[in-house]
């Protein structure tokens, strides 16, 4: 069945194509008006056509969000090749995000992402609260491969940038109201107006999601996998004339949606539980949940010349979390969670911005100074015992960078990139063992003296890296272009925050930082009197130095190690192209291929566990480094991805229908390095259906929304700690079922 699929995803692909070659060979010259648009991005910090710039990029329009029933950031896992983004386990707006094999699934403090998201080019650089609802975007461009030149350190496997609408000149607003399956009930209320005639704007929009729960906690009678978040963003713009122009923004989300406890994949050892719906749980430790950010930034462009822009950006941004977890998924108090994190940032970065007929470019300075930190309890009934891990990370980076290009004839134009990054990294970190499984005196327990220090100290280091990044490209015609590039990227290195220095003595010293030199090769640009679009890539990256995050279960509990493992090689291909096959008909397609395998993996695995290369057999005293490459691979990260979309426009009352079928599929993948059948993921398609009604004038939208309408159940996420001091607790996390969602959005 995946073999048709796959097959199946290729020849849509290709009859695509096909039919739209055989459409506009036979439309005569006139039909030329059925061309798609050009799309333009700011990939590389300026304004550039899609086709010109030598960087896979997909873009995504607010209308076509929309169309294809985008409430979040996820949906970007969907339409986009080779790339995973979705909620964290446990989670409900922690940000889980791969592209091209490279990300970070452990949002623990101190570990850093591998995937850079920017909000209006401000680094977003914790994952909590990252699952950002799509209201009032412009745009999302996901960069695939290393962005270490222009957006650094913690972009080894791409970035995503949500671009919010300037607010303009002209006073309107907008509300909408969305009533849908589990009583979903949103509502979103935004405006902006001109003040006078100073060039000062100012605008808002509040946003409410609330939902019920897909499941029951069946122990405490809550719902499960709901939703209720509040969402604020406030901006003032100031324009006094063509050169200058100032904007002041406010963001602010309060997430209070229960915690996901997540299902039950086997029977406990003790007391038979098992609960048989995937949206379900038995779990009894609450189902308090809490996940507040808020950030503010300044700013400021001034075109100094026709030539030359200088811009200016300032932010600060802060978030805390108190949250549990029921890991065992039952009213018994044998892996149970609590925990709360804690973070802010101040950023600085400073652009001067180049272009003339033969040169552009950009050069840049950029300062933040972060500290992210938390603490959690492990308490662990069968053994008595609550375990506290805790610390905090303090990180100061500075980095110099540019990125020019020249155009050598006027078909041949050749970038060149570097950034030096300097990290500064201070760390203080502690595991301690407490008596009786309650809550330990860091989240509020009984006060008791400490059984045992496992773990306690402070380090401090640097990291310094330099990425640079090569293009040339070249113009084959007016409408079609190609490239090769070479790139770097890095992502910091740290501490781990759960390790125990009895178990794991090396966890004192830290891990490196992770490093990739990626290869690419595309072909981009329009086809048949620019009625089709399209962007083709073909990519090798060698990754080098790895960090990966495994937890053991042992005798005294869980040991967890943060390690550079070794090193892999990855490559692919991936297929974009929109095309206008009629004067009402568009079509969408993408597809991406993707080979990721393990060169080496140097695990160490702790004394008294089994070994991986003969499970009969356990590691001896003082533990030991095992190559498990043969047997280990990637996690998040299918082999084929595929999307296929239309749309349909028309008229209907007077007014615009348009409609949107789309069909998305993903390969089977594995959860984490290690391969568990219980929960790693077999392949799995999606299938849903938007239409929108625009009235004339535009004035008032109707939108109907079908997500996942096969009701397809799969896995995003799980937990595996299969043995019977946890009470053979495998979790699984899963997605979203089928929900139909009506909207009716009113503008004046």
């Amino acid at each position: 069945m995946t073999s048709m699929w796959k097959a199946a995803l290729l020849a849509g692909a290709a009859w695509g194509a096909a039919a739209t070659a055989v459409s506009a060979q036979e439309a005569p010259v006139a039909n030329a008006g059925l061309s798609v648009e050009e799309v333009v991005v700011t990939a590389r910090r300026r304004e550039e056509s899609l086709k010109d710039v030598p960087v896979a990029v997909s873009a995504y329009s607010g209308e076509t969000l929309a169309r294809q029933g985008g409430a979040d950031i996820t949906v970007l896992q969907q339409t986009t090749p080779n790339i995973t983004v979705q909620t964290a386990r446990g989670s409900n707006s922690t940000l889980i995000s791969y592209i091209r094999g490279i990300g970070q699934q452990d949002p623990l403090w101190g570990y850093e992402p591998g995937v850079g998201l920017y909000v209006d080019d401000v680094y977003i650089y914790r994952p909590q609260g990252a699952v950002l609802d799509v209201f009032d975007v412009e745009r999302i461009e996901v960069l695939r491969g290393p962005q270490g030149t222009l957006y650094g350190r913690n972009t080894i496997g791409g970035a995503i940038k949500y671009v919010t609408k300037r607010l303009g000149d002209e006073a309107h607003g907008k509300v909408r109201g969305t009533y849908g399956s589990y009583n979903q009930t949103d509502l979103l209320v935004s405006g902006q107006t001109p003040i006078g005639g100073t060039g000062l704007s100012v605008g808002g929009a509040y946003a409410l999601y609330k939902r019920d729960g897909y499941g029951k906690n069946l122990t405490t009678g809550a719902e499960h996998y709901n939703k209720d978040v509040q969402a604020i963003r406030l901006s003032a713009e100031y324009a006094p004339n063509d050169d200058l122009f100032f904007r002041l923004a406010y963001d602010h989300v309060q997430d209070d949606s229960n915690p996901r406890h997540g299902h039950r994949e086997l029977p406990a050892l003790v007391g038979g539980y098992k609960v048989l719906d995937e949206y379900d749980t038995q779990a009894g430790f609450g189902d308090d949940n809490s996940v507040e950010t808020e950030g503010v930034s300044l700013t400021a462009q001034w075109n100094a010349s026709e030539a030359l822009t200088l811009k200016s950006i300032t932010a600060s941004r802060k978030g805390h979390t108190d949250t549990v977890i029921d890991f065992d998924g039952t009213p018994l108090s044998t892996l149970d969670v609590p925990a709360y994190y804690d973070d802010r940032s101040f950023s600085q970065e400073l652009q001067a911005v180049y272009s003339d007929d033969n040169v552009q470019g950009v050069f840049g300075l950029y300062y933040m100074n972060s500290q992210a930190s938390g603490e959690f309890d492990t308490i662990a009934g069968n053994l008595g015992l609550s375990i506290a891990d805790g610390g905090k990370v303090s990180t100061q980076s500075f980095a110099a960078f540019f990125d020019f290009s020249a155009n050598l004839t006027d078909k041949f134009k050749v970038s060149l990139g570097a950034r030096a990054t300097r990290d500064h990294k201070r760390s203080t970190t502690f595991r301690l063992f407490y008596l009786g499984a309650t809550r330990s005196p860091y989240q509020g327990g009984t006060p008791r003296p400490i059984l045992q220090t496992r773990t306690n100290y402070g380090a401090q280091t640097t990291f310094s890296q330099f990425t640079p990044r090569l293009s040339a490209s070249y113009e084959l015609t007016d409408d079609l272009s190609t490239y090769v590039s070479y790139s770097k990227g890095f992502k910091s290195g740290g501490w781990d925050m759960r390790g125990d220095a009895l178990i794991t003595p090396q966890t004192v010293n830290g891990y490196k930082p992770e490093v990739v030199d990626a290869y690419e090769v595309g072909l981009k640009g329009y086809a048949f009197d620019r009625r089709v679009s399209f962007a083709s890539a073909a990519f090798l990256s060698k990754y080098e130095d790895q960090q990966v995050s495994t937890q053991v279960v042992v005798p005294s509990g869980i040991a967890s190690s943060i390690d550079n493992a070794g090193s892999s090689t990855l490559y692919g291909v991936e297929f974009e192209a929109k095309a206008r096959l009629t004067a009402n008909l568009s079509a969408n397609v993408a597809v991406g291929y993707i080979h990721a395998e393990y060169d080496t993996f140097n695990r160490f695995v702790p004394a008294g566990a089994p070994n991986p290369l003969n499970p009969s057999t356990v590691i001896p005293a003082g533990g030991q480094v095992v190559n498990v490459a043969d047997l280990y691979g990637f996690q998040n990260t299918p082999e084929w991805t595929g999307n296929v979309s239309l749309t349909w426009v028309g008229e209907l009352a007077g007014g615009v229908l348009a409609v949107t079928p789309m069909v998305s599929y993903r390969d089977s993948y594995q959860q984490f390095e290690q391969p568990l059948p219980l929960l790693d993921q077999k392949a799995f398609t999606l299938v849903d259906l938007t239409a929108i009604w625009t009235a004339p004038g535009g004035h008032y939208k109707l939108a109907l929304t079908g997500k996942n309408l096969t009701d397809e159940r799969y896995r995003t996420g799980g937990y595996n700690f299969g043995v019977p001091t946890y009470n053979n607790s495998v979790i699984g996390f899963y997605g979203p079922p089928r929900t139909v969602a009506a909207s009716l959005e009113i503008a004046f």
